[in-house]
């Protein structure tokens, strides 16, 4: 028997004891360190997944651990390794695994939305999803290489250059680490966001930050770019307004990316895309290559990955974790201990 959080109803999580099942031909069993809460965690405690997730659904897919044991045919890796997960299971056969795009699988499986995940003391997945963690990386750290995996896809997909100014709307979680991304790949960046606490976080990682509630954001994009506007904005907000601020920002033929999980449809100013021959990209996820370059971004400490974590909570405690985080500004990421101590939890 092992530990799990699970997911039972919208806002309610359960910890409960679930039967283990043991590494099978291709799998490993492993014991997860450190678990991050995410947003697309907390679409599912609202309820707001109930058509997809089965309950009751064990969560999480943000984590950082260590092999227990392999199952016949699992070369490569051993009891102790220290690894992460790509959480993606993907058939092969669609026409997007067909022309190379497996991580947005027509029959996806998110593991941890779509099957059970990470917030458990024992957990069995593909050998195939294991990312290799080095040895001085800590686990806690090594939580938040999953949501720097995803802001490496998003900066890879706009193209972001060097030289390039940048705009993110949204600094949470995942728009601070677009910011940094972005920051390392040679761009000048500026963050908006209406939170005094994130603000003040960003700032302190040498991020310039514009509040939104204060600011004149086209005026200071304006002096910032000398009229020319921004090249690529990323809307990290998941909010109407969002939206319209990262369109409005950018300059003739720049880039939107939409990184946000946008709940229901928002409208659009599609003039402005015609003026300006704008570009609208989607970014969903990420790919292997995203995920090393993410552990060699966490571990050679360009992405200050203890700097984002406001706490570190035991399995019993997952739900006073995800009431925390439904206020948003005062928090920016919480990590769930499914260990017996707290090992790296701040290293």
């Amino acid at each position: 028997m092992t530990l799990a959080v699970r997911y039972v109803s919208a806002r309610s999580l359960d910890t409960a004891a679930v039967i283990g099942a043991p590494p099978g031909p291709g799998e490993v069993e492993l014991a997860p360190a450190y678990v991050g809460i995410c947003g697309t965690d907390l679409h599912i405690f609202h309820g707001d997944m109930d058509a997809r997730v089965q309950t009751p659904a064990v969560l999480g897919h943000e984590m950082s651990g260590r092999v227990v044991r392999v199952g016949p045919g699992v070369e490569g890796w051993r009891a102790g390794d220290a690894v992460t997960v790509m959480p993606l299971r993907w058939d092969g056969s669609c026409p997007a695994c067909r022309a190379g795009h497996q991580h947005v699988c027509q029959h996806l499986d998110f593991i941890g939305i779509d099957s059970p995940g990470a917030m458990q003391q024992r957990w069995t997945v593909p050998a195939s999803t294991l990312i290799r963690l080095p040895d001085s990386l800590a686990l806690g750290r090594a939580a938040l290489v999953e949501p720097t995996a995803v802001a490496v896809h998003d900066v890879g997909r706009a193209k972001v250059a060097e030289g390039e100014k940048a705009v993110v709307v949204g600094g949470g979680p995942v728009g601070v680490l677009i910011a940094l991304v972005a920051r390392a790949a040679g761009a000048e960046v500026r963050v908006v966001e209406p939170s005094a606490h994130r603000r003040l976080l960003a700032e302190e990682l040498g991020l310039t930050v514009w509040d939104p509630a204060a600011d004149d954001i086209g005026a200071l994009v304006g002096e910032w770019t000398r009229d020319a506007g921004a090249d690529v904005a990323f809307e990290v907000s998941g909010a109407a307004g969002g939206v319209d601020t990262a369109v409005d920002v950018l300059g003739v033929r720049g880039r939107l990316c939409l990184v946000a999980i946008h709940p229901r449809p928002r409208e659009v100013n599609l003039h402005r895309f015609f003026w300006r021959e704008l570009t609208l990209v989607g970014a969903r996820l990420y790919d292997r290559d995203d995920f090393e370059r993410a552990v060699t971004l966490v571990a050679d400490g360009t992405i200050p990955a203890e700097r984002l974590i406001s706490k570190v909570v035991p399995l019993t405690q997952a739900q006073a974790a995800f009431e925390a985080l439904e206020g948003g500004g005062d928090v920016m990421k919480i990590l769930v201990d499914c260990t017996d101590n707290t090992e790296g939890a701040a290293a």
